[in-house]
């Protein structure tokens, strides 16, 4: 079995966003999306610090210091691009505008639920930023990350054990072993890795799984 790396998960994303899109990439491994996006479709990234129109990230040494993303890493604008106030930018998270905002997840729950900005740890300084309005506001919600924690221990569980970010808001998870929908009837499958069953990714998971049509990625 050979497991996804993260910029093969932030590929395998890449894949499923349509044309014409206005998409916003979470902070962390969601970044890494912006890198794989082809060049010949065209898709709007925004960031809550007001940026619309985002690239990929720049080369080394050509970083414009006043050009970062919500996570203050550099990124690149576009032809286009546009910047405007932070609260424009929470309106139009709010208002629905945003066709998909791809998160980062501590746990995701089998309905849906996401949990992704603090783990309850002693020394943690626990910050949501805009991930609330992200999960409530776009119209869909995808999630990347890895299927289990270092611990081995899924991350999709039948019931979020870390504050919530949102309530039933998710629609797919995108890890390093399986994509997985989240359907009305529960988590169902579509693809899983090379050489991993889903009868393994079964035990390796809490929650009951379904086997989708999409069976088998590369």
């Amino acid at each position: 079995m050979k497991r996804l790396t993260r910029d093969e998960m932030a590929q395998r994303v890449a894949r499923d966003i349509p044309e014409g899109a206005y998409v916003n990439l979470g902070i962390g491994l969601p970044t890494r999306i912006a890198n794989y996006l082809p060049a010949d479709k065209e898709i709007f990234l925004h960031s809550e610090n007001g940026l619309l129109g985002m690239g990929p990230k720049p080369a080394p040494g050509e970083e414009d210091p006043e050009l970062i993303n919500a996570g203050k890493e550099h990124v690149t604008l576009l032809t286009g691009g546009s910047f405007f106030h932070h609260g424009d930018s929470f309106a139009m998270m709010r208002g629905g505008h945003l066709d998909i905002c791809v998160l980062g997840a501590y746990q995701v729950s089998a309905s849906g639920d996401l949990a992704n900005w603090s783990t309850g740890a002693p020394d943690a300084i626990p910050a949501v930023g805009g991930a609330m309005d992200l999960a409530i506001g776009a119209r869909q919600v995808f999630v990347m990350m890895e299927l289990l924690t270092r611990e081995g221990e899924s991350k999709l569980v039948e019931a979020c054990s870390y504050p919530l970010t949102g309530v039933g808001c998710v629609s797919r998870i995108y890890t390093d072993l399986a994509v997985i929908d989240i359907t009305p009837e529960g988590p169902v499958v579509r693809e899983i890795v090379n050489g991993l069953s889903f009868e393994e990714l079964q035990r390796l998971t809490p929650v009951k799984l379904s086997f989708g049509q999409l069976a088998q990625s590369a």
